[in-house]
Order: structure tokens, then sequence, then C-alpha cells
């Protein structure tokens, strides 16, 4: 564990990402804006009333695409500086700077999808004609059409886009400069807090004392930002309600899953099933840890520990690539290419510092390759989270070479499926490269507790409580602290039964979490594990057969719905079979786990 947080300056710079192949220096960033701004205005004067046939619209959409494949690195080169120590005043001016010409340059190019939608069909289709590689944006924007506002008012919208996101960057400012975690005492003696600590290590603490103590004192903490939290996030929830009656949706959630290509339909089945079909499995795992660990009572600040703590394998960075390398290298030559180029070309930042956020991501700037955020602890458990995030890294790796920028990333539905296979992988290979009970059962609590936990638990339960959220929204209303308390603790206590007692504090778990900033995100990770479930199983009884299929859904990006992309991969979800099959697994996982546990107890 990190007892002092070391600052920016202080890590080392080997295990740190290399942001230099985005751009050099500073000055070749600057320069980089300059040419973005400056080829905006030529765009506009060119264009701008001027597109009158296919030819024009083909002419347009291509030097459209060319200033577009300029604004995503320097807007990722601006965003992943500031990722990784939010305290650094240059990269927060750098951030700023790049979102004030963001905006602006939207609104002088907002014209071009207001011209477009207005053109007759016949030319739009003779441009797709003479340009194919268009076609999919020309679609979309189609689609949208119904939803397009006066020319005049998008360019407006369009101005406001970096106001649009300033409850976000306002959350993330009091979540990560503003809150400072007072040291909490156990036995007279005092252990340092911070949000990455009790993340990383202290949810996980093996002492009950102390973890208990942690929780308390971190929830203590929130406490004091729960209603300018909760301002911030109204205030975002009203601008998505705006935005979808000026548009003139159905409702938010029409609005908000328009972009990813489903309906509502898929949307409640992913949360109705799993709410109601996995807490028993759940309540099941719940009280197996409370048994192995001896507890009078289960609490929610229990429930991240694991179920042997005294089987913790560690790992460092070097040791972990072996690991990742083994377990992907059914995925071929060029994935595990890829991999390796991550480790050695500095994709991944993994220290531990004060200011930079929380959790793992990856962004994948088209044009450039995959960077990884991630605060390394050395706790075996993080090879999947690793895992996982190279997951996203090698679908774009396949998407961003196959598409052009537009066609590229698929829909939010999908987006996690490619993660959350790669965990599936991991688990699928440790297993079978052993046969030590108690490494056995280390592997598939881990799958339980990090990989089904995470995305079919934490995040559902997100998902449970943000439906909520929207259906009041949607009504009109607005919300504060005290409402997406009460919100949360009743989606928790709904799901825990009896089986964990939702301790004070558990209702604040709303604060911790980035993706309510993000439309209907926290659902897709259940969705995508869903899939990457049932692909899994697929390559361990099929093999490269399976495995070619998943790599071509890869470099599909976004050419293809969710629904479509999932056939592909052989997995149907207009059916509630294969989100059935998932539960019924982990429910599986949870009775091996409770054999394997009682084998181990009579040996000992």
């Amino acid at each position: 564990m990190v007892n002092h947080m070391p600052k920016r300056d202080e890590v080392k710079t080997e295990e740190t990402w290399n942001l230099n192949d985005l751009f050099q220096t500073e000055n070749d960033f600057s320069g980089a804006l300059k040419e973005i701004e400056q080829n905006a205005l030529e765009f506009n004067n060119r264009y701008h009333g001027n597109i009158q046939n296919a030819t024009d619209v083909v002419d347009a959409l291509i030097e459209y695409t060319k200033l577009y494949e300029k604004i995503v690195p320097a807007g990722a080169f601006a965003s992943l500086s500031l990722s990784t120590d939010q305290t650094n005043t240059d990269a927060q001016m750098r951030a700023s700077k790049f979102g004030s010409l963001s905006a602006k340059v939207s609104s002088q190019l907002s014209f071009l999808n207001s011209e477009l939608v207005e053109l007759p069909e016949a030319i739009i289709k003779e441009a797709i004609s003479k340009s194919p590689a268009h076609q999919i944006y020309l679609d979309k924007l189609l689609a949208k059409k119904k939803y397009q506002l006066h020319p005049e008012v998008e360019k407006t919208l369009a101005a406001f886009s970096a106001s649009f996101g300033a409850p976000y960057k306002l959350y993330d400012t009091t979540k990560m400069l503003d809150i400072a975690f007072d040291n909490f005492e156990v036995n007279g003696q005092e252990y340092p807090l911070s949000y990455v600590s009790f993340e990383n290590d202290w949810e996980g603490e093996a002492d009950t004392e102390k973890r208990r103590a942690a929780f308390e004192s971190f929830s203590k903490k929130l406490k004091e930002y729960q209603h300018t939290t909760a301002k911030t996030y109204d205030m975002h929830l009203q601008m998505e309600k705006t935005t979808s009656d000026l548009r003139g949706y159905d409702s938010v959630y029409d609005y908000l899953l328009f972009n990813q290509d489903v309906d509502r339909s898929l949307y409640n089945r992913q949360i109705d099933l799993i709410t109601k079909e996995l807490a028993p499995h759940m309540r099941k795992y719940a009280k197996l840890l409370q048994k192995e660990h001896g507890l009078e009572k289960m609490t929610f600040a229990d429930l991240k520990i694991s179920l042997d703590p005294t089987y913790e394998p560690k790992i460092s960075v070097e040791e972990s690539k072996n690991y990742i390398d083994d377990a992907l290298s059914v995925m071929g030559e060029e994935y595990i290419e890829m991999v390796n180029r991550a480790y050695v070309e500095r994709w991944i930042d993994f220290p531990q510092n004060a200011g930079k956020s929380t959790g793992a991501f990856c962004s994948s700037p088209y044009g450039s390759h995959p960077y990884i955020l991630i605060s390394w602890s050395s706790r075996m458990n993080e090879v999947f989270v690793l895992a996982h995030e190279l997951g996203h890294a090698g679908h774009f790796y396949y998407a961003n070479k196959e598409q052009n920028i537009f066609n590229a990333r698929p829909s939010l539905y999908f987006i996690e499926a490619p993660s959350t296979m790669n965990e599936m992988l991991v688990a699928n290979h440790l297993l079978k490269n052993s046969d030590d009970p108690k490494f056995k059962r280390w592997v598939i609590s881990s799958i339980v507790a990090r990989t089904y936990y995470h995305n079919f638990v934490t995040h559902l339960l997100e998902a449970a409580y943000q439906r909520k959220v929207y259906d009041r929204i949607d009504q009109g209303l607005n919300v504060n602290a005290q409402i997406l308390n009460d919100y949360k603790r009743s989606v928790l206590e709904e799901f825990w039964g009896d089986a964990v007692e939702i301790t004070e504090g558990a209702e604040l778990t709303w604060m911790r979490q980035p993706h309510y900033y993000m439309g209907l995100y926290p659902y897709t990770y259940s969705a995508g594990l869903t899939i990457s479930t049932q692909v899994s199983k697929r390559i361990l009884e099929e093999g490269q057969t399976a495995v070619d299929e998943w790599t071509e859904v890869l470099k599909a990006g976004g050419t293809k719905s969710p629904v479509e992309l999932a056939q592909m991969a052989g997995v149907d979800i207009t059916t509630d079979k294969p989100l059935k099959d998932t539960i019924a697994y982990i429910g599986s996982l949870i009775d091996e786990l409770e054999s394997l546990t009682e084998e181990i107890n009579q040996n000992n």
C-alpha cells in the first residue's frame, strides 16, 4: 500500500505513458490548435452555403474528415495530460484552451450537417455511390433529420458545447482537487486515506476493523460534498432533458439511446433480469464471504474483501506482461504484438500519484495508438484490470486501422464486450494451467469478485439507480442529495436483501462514479460482458474459428449495430437467452467456490 502518495514529478518516467507520440513539444500542440482554427475557418468559407450536388457533398466530407483527424489527437493530448495530474495548472489551462477552441470550431462547422439533411434524398444517394466510405455517416445523419434544429440554433448550441461539459468538469474538480481525506485511526494508529488508496486497497483490506473504519471515514468526507455534487449532477441532467425536449424526442431515454442504436427493450431487460435473477446468487456469495471471514454481520463495507486474504498473489508490472501475453496469445500474433508494444512503447501509465484520475480507462485517439491509465498496486487482480483496458486498446487498434474516423467507434452498448472478453480469456488461461485448489479458488473468486461483481453488480446497480433518476427527470422534476441518496439506498437494499446490511454511507456511492455524466453508460458493462461470456465459451469449445470471427467483429468498428456485431460473433442478443445463460454461469461459479472452500477447509 502507498503510504505517501508521490507527486507526479516523483514517479518513474519509464512507468508513465509517452504523450510525445501525440505531440513532441508544447509548441507543436499550440501550432496544431492554430492550424485547426485556420482550417475550420477555411472550411466554413469554402462550403457554407455552397453544397449543391453530390460532388460537393463528397468533397466537403473528405475535407471535414481531414480536419476531424487533426482535432482528435489534440483533444486526446489535452485530456490525457490532465488525467495524470489534475493539480497541474499547465495541464488545466491546456485542457481549457482546447475546450474553448473545440466549442468555437464546432460552431463554425455546425452548418455542414444542417445543410446536408436539407438536400434532396437523390443527391445523398448519389454521394453515397461516389463515396461508400461515408454511407454510415450520412445514413446516421438522415436518421437524425427529424431531431435537427434550425441551423442558427445548431450553431449556437455548438458554441456552448464547452459549457455543456462543465458539470462533469466541475464534478471531477471537486472529486480530485477539493476533497481531501483525513487520516483514519484504528487502535491509536493513523492510516492515510485517498480516493485511490480507498478503492485500490482499503475496500479490500482483510482487517475488518481497518476496512470498516476506512469506509466510515471515506463516507464521512464524501457526505460533506454531497449537496454540491448533487447540484452539479442535477445541472447535467437538466441539460440532457432540455436538449431532449428541444429536439423533439419522446423521452430523455429515447434521446440517450438513439446513438447506441438499441431500443428500450434491450436496456430495460438488462436491468430487470439481472436485478431479479442475479440477486439470489450474489446474496449466496455474500454469505460465503461472511462465513469464511467469521463476520457477525455482513455489511456493505465488506463486499470487496477477498474470499481468502491469505492467498493474494503479488505481481510486478514486468510479470503482468508474461501473464497477459500467455492468456491473450489465443488472439493471434498481431494482437500480441499490439500488447507488447503497449508495454515497450509506453502506452500505459502505471504509477499512483497525487491528482491522478481514479480507476482505469483506455483512450484510443484515431491516427495514433491507444493509451491506458491504471494505478498499479501490485495486486494480481490488476492483471484482470489491465487485460480489460487492453481489450479496449485491441478493439480500437483493429477498428481504427480498418475503418475511417467516423466508422471506427461502435455503439456504447457494445463497447465493453472486447474489454470484458479479455478478462474471460485471462481467467480461462489461469484455470487451465493450475490444479491447485487454492489457486483455482483465487482465480474463480477473482472472476466473481472482479469481473462479474464489477460489471454485473456495481455498474448494473448504478444503472438501476440511474433509471430511477431519469424517470424523475422525464417528469420534469429535479434531484437533490436526499433524493439521490434515497434512490441509491433503495436499489442496494432491494438487491442485497437481508444478506447484507446497507450501512450508513453506502447511499453515497453515487458520488464516486463519473459514468453518470456519460449518458446511459453503466448498463452497457453487463451488456458487453453478456456477449463476451458467450464468445469466450465459443473460443474454448471451437478454437480458431471463434477467434477469427471475433477478430472480424473488432475490425468492424461502428459499421454494424450492436445486434449485428453480436450476431457476427454467434450471439443473439434479441432474446434473453444469452443473459440468462450468463447469470446461470455466475451461479455455477459461486457454487464451485463453495465446493472448493469446503474441500480446502477439510484438508487444513
